[in-house]
């Protein structure tokens, strides 16, 4: 038996599909349970690309030393000024969700800002959609969007081959975990 259970009523992730539609920017203040920071030598720029290439906004910000920017609840980054940023990209990545309907609107407004940053879109043997972006910063952040699930495909098999099942398949309740 599996030790996975359902718990997706704590994502602000939809359900996938073709018509799945995005949450709307999350403006609370909540206890940040993960984000990433990220140096930037011009401050400014980062913050345009950020907002008009991968669609996050400014929560706050303290002025020419601290940026944080969000797109739905616990997507967030903070952007710091430094002396200097990394020539290169990194090997790791940051990978924040969105839906399939926003994944070419995405290529389109990043390759508008700089027509190398991005790579992509490419389908996973996971069963979701990715683009990958090189920011001004040098971090590679991946975008990925869940492809709806066909018990029938063979991500679906390559699940199951490591336990996890869809929604619903020989699963109880959530009762003695919740």
């Amino acid at each position: 038996m599996s030790d996975y259970y359902d718990a997706f009523e704590m994502s602000p992730v939809p359900t996938p599909g073709p018509d799945a539609v995005a949450p709307e920017p999350f403006r609370g203040i909540y206890g940040m349970p993960a984000f990433v920071t990220i140096p930037t030598g011009d401050l400014p720029a980062s913050v345009d690309f950020w907002i008009r290439g991968l669609g996050f906004f400014e929560l706050f910000g303290i002025p020419g030393r601290l940026v944080h920017l969000r797109r739905w609840a616990f997507q967030d980054v903070l952007l710091v000024s430094a002396a200097s940023v990394p020539a290169r990209p990194p090997a790791m990545s940051v990978s924040f969700a969105c839906v399939l309907g926003q994944v070419d609107s995405l290529v389109e407004a990043v390759r508008a800002l700089d027509p190398n940053a991005v790579d992509g879109p490419r389908d996973t043997p996971w069963n979701t959609r990715d683009v990958e972006v090189i920011t001004p910063e040098k971090a590679r952040v991946v975008f990925t969007a869940a492809k709806p699930f066909d018990p029938a495909s063979q991500e679906a098999r390559d699940l199951e081959a490591v336990g996890i099942r869809p929604p619903g398949v020989g699963r109880g309740d959530n009762g003695e975990r919740a």
